[in-house]
């Protein structure tokens, strides 16, 4: 009884969830409330991050089909980097989990130290391909010269300030990894509103600032991810929390960058195999046109801002294996993943139901095209009939993910997207007529299939010896 009385509320624990002063240990006590603890603002933090698509292509839809074509077209080119970024952020969170785990903070903020490092190097190589190739990158990816006219300026800013997304992606690893995921939400939540205040400035003009088009759009985006990266650094090196990063932590330690890099590499594999593929899906589509293409790209931005708070809650599972596993519980690291993944099905089927029969008004608010509009509808409905599996999928990979195990995930994405996905998706859009229907098909499918090889191997438990 007395148990029952000390038991917090669901209000309490989730004030507490958003409280980054917290010192919760996350190896001992209630699974359940360690995973709302963990993905309360993890869902926040990856809900801002969906935004930022939203809330672009709201904007620039404005503008007509060939400006949200630039976005489409850059957007794709941009996965690679987000793959790079994701990868990264993946060695990162399960490097420093498993030391937080293993009661060793000094480790950890050593390996936030030298994952600066890295991100800036990366980063510097990708604004200098920006910098010089960004028209050469959208003729590649099939833009005419309406698009590519309206688009060069976009990519190049876009590229040119990899260094935002690659921070904020690395750096909220270190923090989710350590369980300061609240820090991690914060500084998403300061980007989008920048950007949202940003992006109607600087798009169309007011007052002092001029109608810059759909390069206003890159350079609000920029500068709220920015600022949010600001924040970020601002808690890393200034303020008490779990990771203090020092200047001794900032010297360059090359066997901890190749253990990043090595940690990392299935990652940044993983998830480049992941969205190469969607490229050429882009590539696939782009032959039907730029309706085609720009209601491909919203429903896909629809789809993001669905997936991402669901990836969010995923997300938990990796700081959860990560800790446990380094404090030398397996079985518990086990039973996390099994308690977030019916959380996580239960959400996506809610929003599957949502999107089947609200898809074409759902669409509508970006674009009332009836081409673009027909091939919205037609990619959003598709998807979200895989949400189930696509839930499950996620929770999985992350349990690999957070484990170290990152090369098991690629061998699944390369099985499924490279061998499965893209050749079914040109059979059937080329050879069987189906044009870019063909395509959703294919996303669909391959999707699905992630899901059950995943949990096939998962339930191997092999993924517990990894060791890091």
């Amino acid at each position: 009884m007395d148990d029952q009385k000390n038991k917090p509320s669901l209000w309490q624990l989730f004030k507490l969830s958003l409280n980054n002063n917290t010192q919760q240990d996350f190896t001992q006590g209630s699974i359940g409330i360690a995973a709302f603890l963990l993905a309360v603002p993890m869902v926040l933090e990856m809900a801002m991050e969906s935004v930022f698509a939203i809330v672009d292509i709201f904007f620039v839809s404005a503008l007509g089909f060939a400006a949200v074509a630039v976005v489409g077209l850059t957007e794709a080119v941009l996965t690679l980097i987000y793959a790079i970024a994701i990868g990264l952020s993946m060695g990162v969170t399960a490097l420093v989990a498993r030391r937080i785990g293993q009661k060793q903070p000094e480790q950890a903020n050593t390996i936030a130290g030298q994952a600066l490092w890295l991100g800036f190097s990366i980063a510097l190589a990708i604004a200098l391909i920006g910098s010089f190739y960004a028209a050469d990158i959208l003729r590649l990816m099939g833009a005419d010269e309406a698009v590519l006219a309206m688009g060069e300026s976009y990519t190049t800013i876009m590229l040119c300030s990899a260094i935002t997304i690659l921070y904020l992606f690395i750096i909220n690893a270190i923090f989710r990894g350590a369980g300061d995921a609240s820090i991690a939400m914060r500084s998403l939540w300061i980007a989008n509103g920048i950007n949202i205040i940003l992006d109607p400035i600087f798009i169309f003009g007011l007052g002092p600032i001029p109608e810059m088009g759909v390069t206003g759009a890159a350079i609000a985006t920029s500068i709220g991810r920015g600022i949010g990266v600001l924040y970020q650094l601002w808690h890393l090196f200034g303020v008490a929390g779990r990771i203090q990063v020092r200047i001794a932590q900032l010297r360059i330690q090359l066997p901890i960058i190749q253990q990043l890099i090595r940690v990392s590499m299935g990652g940044m594999l993983q998830f480049l195999i992941a969205t190469a593929s969607w490229v050429i899906l882009m590539r696939i589509v782009s032959l039907y046109g730029s309706e085609a293409v720009a209601g491909y790209t919203i429903a896909i931005r629809v789809v993001m801002f669905s997936i991402l708070p669901a990836w969010g809650l995923s997300n938990a599972v990796a700081t959860l294996v990560g800790q446990n596993l380094g404090a030398g519980k397996p079985d518990r690291a086990e039973r996390s993943v099994w308690v977030i993944a019916r959380y996580n099905i239960i959400f996506m089927l809610t929003v599957a139901l949502l999107f089947i029969v609200f898809a074409p008004d759902i669409i509508v608010v970006f674009n009332d095209d009836p081409g673009v509009l027909q091939s919205g509808i037609d990619c959003l409905r598709m998807v979200a009939y895989g949400y189930g599996f696509f839930a499950l999928g996620m929770v999985l990979v992350q349990a690999f993910n957070g484990a170290g195990d990152t090369m098991t995930p690629t061998r699944i994405n390369f099985f499924c997207y490279w061998l499965i996905q893209i050749p079914l998706a040109y059979c059937l859009a080329v050879y069987f007529e189906l044009q870019s229907q063909g395509v959703y098909v294919a996303v669909l499918a391959a999707e699905s299939l992630i899901a059950v090889f995943g949990y096939l191997l998962f339930r191997t438990g092999r993924w517990k010896q990894t060791a890091i």
